[in-house]
């Protein structure tokens, strides 16, 4: 997704451009799995999650006033059967919120199911992408615009001076395409894309005016889709940036949850978690399913030439609400689910 971007304005080699990219997204990845450990397991006594454990006690302490204040109320008017089972509360509380310095269960607990979400997303990128056919799509999108900035220098020159560029620019393209053909394979579009390069290049074929200027495009064109592109990289680490967000906040849940209220704080921050985890494994599904229509219809037809700014449209906005939009609706399904769970329990203890 970075790859797209760097590949139309930066000043080195194609193929260096690529590597460089898919190392940077690498490298992005390892960091966000190094702040969750920097984060939940190592020194927790004394970073951001330590603090935040100690305000949950603060609050744990603070809530048990309300806590025994309600259980002295129950013992009164239901005898002992509701404040017998009212008392693990108390228990949970300390169990989670108790913190060696190498993490606390409530934090290894917060990195087990955040590592069961990744693998679970994993699988299905993995399963429904075994061609890379997300890149592929995405990269169908952006190679024109990509061979478009190379010749667009090219459209204010005339006879000699414009062949010379053509020649200079499709050296450059095609570059790219051996790039693409190493890690795709000999794809179809890839050779409709190289055809219509040499077409211009050597002045063979029939290359329409209009298709000449849809290679060419516009750097409002080139400009939108980089934002695009960019959007739904930031709204993928922005996902990440809330999940780990929603795990710092965990400690203060828990400490609340000792209020004596129907909807225990404690679930409804598990609620948030499972449904931010929702929302990365639908914004994959939605996008790699969108790109397999892409990869598998025009990209395997020669003949066609389609204009792919809706599927950029799509990722960059379309897809994260869609995908917000399932994981509310089913955050809301699993915190009624755990909620009428709850009170089943409690009225069989």
């Amino acid at each position: 997704m970075q790859l797209a971007i760097k590949l139309i304005f930066a000043q080195v080699g194609i193929d260096q451009v690529i590597d460089n990219g898919a190392a940077t997204s690498q490298s992005i990845a390892e960091g966000w799995d190094k702040q969750w450990l920097d984060l939940l397991q190592n020194n927790t006594s004394n970073n951001l999650y330590g603090a935040l454990t100690n305000l949950g006690i603060f609050f744990a302490v603070g809530t048990l006033l309300f806590f025994m204040i309600q259980f002295l109320k129950d013992l009164i008017s239901y005898e002992y059967t509701r404040p017998i089972s009212a008392l693990i509360w108390p228990f949970i509380v300390v169990v989670l919120l108790s913190n060696s310095g190498n993490g606390s269960i409530l934090s290894n607990l917060t990195l087990g199911v955040r590592n069961f979400l990744n693998g679970v997303n994993q699988q299905v990128v993995v399963s429904a992408d075994a061609d890379n056919i997300y890149q592929q799509a995405l990269n169908m999108s952006v190679a024109e615009e990509v061979a478009g900035s190379l010749l667009r220098p090219c459209q204010s020159l005339t006879g000699e001076q414009q062949s010379q560029c053509f020649v200079k620019a499709a050296e450059k393209v095609n570059v790219l395409w051996q790039k693409y053909r190493e890690i795709y394979g000999n794809k179809s579009w890839i050779n409709r894309l190289q055809t219509k390069i040499d077409n211009i290049r050597y002045g063979t074929g029939i290359v329409s005016e209009t298709s000449f200027n849809s290679l060419l495009g516009s750097t409002v064109q080139t400009s939108i889709k980089n934002f695009l592109v960019s959007l739904q990289y930031a709204f993928q680490n922005l996902i990440e940036a809330t999940m780990l967000l929603i795990a710092a906040l965990g400690p203060i849940a828990v400490g609340g949850s000792l209020l004596p209220v129907a909807g225990k704080p404690i679930f409804a921050w598990l609620t948030g978690f499972l449904s931010i985890g929702i929302a990365k494994i639908s914004f994959n599904i939605i996008a790699v399913l969108t790109a397999a229509v892409i990869v598998n219809g025009p990209g395997q037809n020669a003949n066609v030439d389609p204009d792919l700014m809706w599927f950029i449209i799509f990722l960059g906005i379309l897809a994260p609400i869609l995908s917000l939009i399932v994981a509310a609706a089913g955050g809301f399904a699993v915190f009624s689910a755990i909620n009428s769970t709850a009170s089943l329990v409690k009225e069989r203890i």
